[in-house]
């Protein structure tokens, strides 16, 4: 999928996380990355920080989101911004997908 310029959803690879999260990435190249992750009610995104600047977007469902030392509820068209290092993480309360986008792209989330 890098640098491809179209990417069809038929065509990624879902990719079970575990414990109700699946990831598929879709288009990406060295300096951007787009990643949909479907959560299932109850399901945990555990609190952890990476390098790479990360913006998400709520496409569907409820979640409580922990960025920083910042809680809130976000849901469908709430956009967060986590900088490079910041701890974050999330609860899903309500099932729902979540449109990640980073830059640089996550390097740990492809076999290059």
């Amino acid at each position: 999928m890098k640098n491809d310029r179209f990417v069809f959803h038929e065509n990624t690879v879902p990719e079970d996380n575990g414990h109700g999260v699946v990831r598929r990435v879709l288009a990406y190249s060295d300096d951007l990355m787009v990643v949909e992750n479907h959560f299932e009610k109850g399901a945990v995104g555990a609190m952890h920080h990476h390098t790479n600047t990360q913006i998400t977007y709520v496409v569907s469902g409820k979640f409580r989101f922990t960025i920083g030392d910042e809680t809130k509820i976000v849901g469908p068209g709430d956009t967060l911004l986590k900088t490079n290092s910041v701890e974050h993480g999330c609860i899903c309360l309500e099932e729902g997908i979540l449109l990640d986008t980073f830059t640089p792209y996550r390097s740990d989330f492809v076999d290059d």
